[in-house]
């Protein structure tokens, strides 16, 4: 059965995220995933020929999808391929773990294996690559600051030193040169399951502060 999130995103100023990131702590506990607080992300995302996933996020499409492969704090041992669905304003992701080499391979364009893979999702994308024109678009790096929160299943995320890889695709460069993803600044991310505990929305409200639709993928791509 698909486990769908409530998810809210506010783009923060500097001085928002101190207030909120004080407010959190006295609520929240720091994600165990994280060394000193935070961890880093690499993404690498995918769009077909026709960038379908960028348009549709342009154009806030009800229904949409998109694939990436990413790894956390600059050690590919461990590399997901992921897919993100969303529907209606709610989320879910599928995720399956892929080995250094096959990463690298997918990046290379070399997919013939893909197709016996005994993970839907590496075939799901496979097919997607091989009938759809999908390919590696560009590289996302950023620094994630993550709090839990038992009751509601509760995720909030500060966002920020947001990269882009311009239309690099060479993920697993540790090199790879990456620069600031325009004006992208600090966004914060809550997400819930059935209810989002009052205590936590307070902590996260700043006065003039509205849901936005940023996408850190999007935000990357303007540099095409």
């Amino acid at each position: 059965m698909e486990h769908y999130r409530h998810e809210w995103k506010h783009e923060l100023n500097y001085a928002d995220l101190l207030a909120i990131r004080s407010r959190l702590r006295s609520v929240m506990m720091p994600d165990p995933h994280a060394v000193n607080g935070a961890y880093h992300i690499r993404s690498l995302y995918f769009d077909n020929l026709y960038d379908k996933a960028l348009r549709e996020k342009i154009d806030g499409v009800n229904m949409r999808e998109k694939f990436r492969i990413r790894y956390y704090n600059h050690d590919p041992s461990l590399i997901h391929l992921e897919k993100k669905s969303k529907v209606s304003g709610l989320g879910t992701k599928y995720s399956t773990v892929i080995t250094k080499e096959n990463a690298q391979r997918i990046v290379n364009g070399e997919i013939d294996w893909m197709a016996d893979s005994e993970q839907s999702l590496i075939k799901e994308l496979y097919l997607k690559m091989r009938y759809q024109g999908m390919a590696p678009k560009t590289i996302v790096d950023y620094t994630r600051e993550p709090f839990i929160f038992g009751p509601g299943n509760v995720r909030v995320t500060f966002d920020y030193d947001i990269r882009t890889g311009l239309r690099s695709t060479d993920f697993l460069n540790p090199d790879c040169v990456t620069i600031p993803a325009a004006d992208a600044g600090i966004i914060l991310e809550v997400k819930w399951d059935e209810y989002l505990p009052s205590i936590i929305r307070d902590c996260v409200m700043e006065p003039g502060r509205r849901v936005t639709a940023f996408s850190k993928y999007a935000q990357c791509r303007m540099y095409d």
